[in-house]
């Protein structure tokens, strides 16, 4: 902890963690191929969710300018959307897209979060500088600069997560995107190691949001629009510190008045790793369901008993399931699920579900599949245990699995064997298997939304990375509006 006297009105030296950070964004140079190759298909997958949101009213409503006509002709456009906006707005509007159905990329370590959710601020920005650029005839920033920027942000967010938990003191991951997404941009726009230090500094500044809406009793839909906030949250703060206005040296660190004092129980962070391309590498994708991440193998073990038990739902007698103390602590929960956000992150619903209907998709999270009385009578057979190894095996840095297993149970004494899988399809060493599966989601989620010219000039460019790389971004954004 800083040892300034709290008397003192001397400026103290900046905190290392800002410095770390901001060195990181203005002088590393990401060179890891795998790095790029995954945050290109990063970016496939989380616009594909973005796309997938525009047909829930409850995100749309959401979408546009923050007041009617507020619109900037010029500005930065909203993907699925013929939407013009100042960067701050559309950050939001791509951060609620992509967030919406809990669909987007995850980082689990000591705290959990999606790094894509910094897509908001990055896309919105890149797009508004270069049509600014190209108006003043200048060069437009490329796709390769997002897909750094993404790298970037991605390790911010993931580094600052590997040994520091936010949740265990009442506080909510997005904290992270804005820290992220307010670094990286305010180098994109130009900024210089002390404006980068200065941006961050008001990002911790912030605070943190609760996670109260995120949890029983609570649960709600802010959490599918916290992202949004958090990422253009971060554009504004990029903005106002390249006005040159001042950071605060010792954010952190400052006794009584720092985010470690006020917000962390007064303990500094934790870290064991420098700045690389480490997240970004080993990005957990959501491929195959809209699931808290958690239970993405509980989905996968309650699809393979689907047809073992899809006719036998009322002779069941009880469900075990193990999963790790994450999954316990976070979705494990009875009671009335009072809308579509309680219900994704209830472990429970997202078993009972596929092992009903054989599927988990957005729409079953609504209100016609969830009054399905056989979902809360299945799910109050359902006994849900920690299982150590799965927590061992989750919080191990060469391996960060997410293992759950279930067994089925039936009145006559019978049982299914025991279903257990230990890291699910969108894990890296599924990444053979799983590359395939997101090519797919994603051409399903955006093609039927784009003109059929527009659809296969943006599929063929998105097929071929160098042809990706080298586009100016606004050309890549014409591909994607309305």
């Amino acid at each position: 902890m800083s040892s300034h006297d709290i008397r003192s009105a001397e400026r103290p030296t900046h905190d290392q963690v800002l410095v770390d950070i901001a060195d990181y964004v203005c002088n590393a140079d990401v060179s890891s191929e795998l790095a790029f190759e995954t945050a290109h298909y990063c970016l496939m997958d989380t616009l594909a969710c973005g796309f997938q949101a525009l047909d829930y009213p409850a995100c749309t409503k959401l979408l546009g300018p923050i007041v009617p006509g507020a619109t900037l002709p010029g500005g930065a456009r909203v993907p699925g959307t013929s939407y013009e906006l100042e960067p701050v707005m559309a950050a939001f509007n791509i951060g609620a897209m992509i967030r919406w159905l809990d669909f987007n990329d995850t980082w689990l370590a000591a705290e959990w979060g999606h790094p894509s959710d910094n897509l908001g601020g990055i896309l919105a920005v890149a797009d508004y500088l270069s049509r600014l650029n190209k108006a003043e005839g200048k060069a437009p920033l490329t796709m390769q600069d997002v897909l750094t920027a993404m790298i970037k942000a991605h390790e911010i967010q993931g580094v600052l997560a590997l040994e520091n938990s936010y949740n265990r003191v009442g506080l909510d991951h997005v904290l992270l995107v804005r820290v992220a997404t307010t670094a990286v941009v305010t180098r994109m726009l130009g900024g210089d190691r002390e404006q980068v230090i200065n941006a961050v500094s008001h990002a911790w500044i912030d605070g943190c949001s609760l996670r109260t809406y995120r949890h029983a009793p609570n649960t709600g839909s802010r959490k599918s629009w916290a992202a949004g906030d958090a990422t253009s949250r971060g554009v504004r703060l990029a903005f106002i510190a390249m006005t040159g206005e001042m950071g605060y040296p010792s954010a952190l660190t400052a006794k009584t008045w720092g985010y470690y004092d006020v917000m962390f129980k007064g303990n500094e962070f934790s870290f064991t790793q420098p700045y690389g391309s480490y997240v970004m590498e080993n990005i957990l994708f959501k491929i195959s369901y809209p699931a808290e991440f958690h239970a993405q193998t509980a989905v996968e073990a309650a699809m393979t008993l689907h047809a073992e038990v899809k006719d036998k739902i009322d002779d069941i007698e009880r469900i075990e399931i193990e999963t790790q103390e994450p999954g316990v602590r976070i979705i494990d929960k009875t009671g009335p699920l009072d809308n579509p956000a309680d219900r994704d992150h209830c472990l429970q619903y997202m078993i009972a579900v596929p092992m009903i209907f054989g599927h988990l998709t957005a729409a079953d999270y609504e209100d016609d599949i969830a009054n399905d009385s056989r979902i809360d009578i299945l799910r109050e057979k359902m006994q849900v245990r920690e299982n150590e190894n799965y927590t061992k095996d989750y919080f191990a840095a060469d391996k960060r699995y997410i293992g759950n297993a279930i067994q089925v149970f039936f009145r006559d004494g019978s049982s299914t064997e025991k279903v257990a899988v230990d890291y699910p399809i969108g894990h890296r060493q599924r990444r053979e298997e799983g590359i395939p599966v997101l090519i797919q989601k994603f051409k399903g989620s955006v093609s039927g939304k784009l003109r059929s010219a527009q659809w296969e000039k943006l599929d063929a460019v998105c097929a071929d990375r160098a042809t990706l790389s080298g586009m100016p971004v606004d050309d890549f954004m014409a591909l994607l509006v309305v």
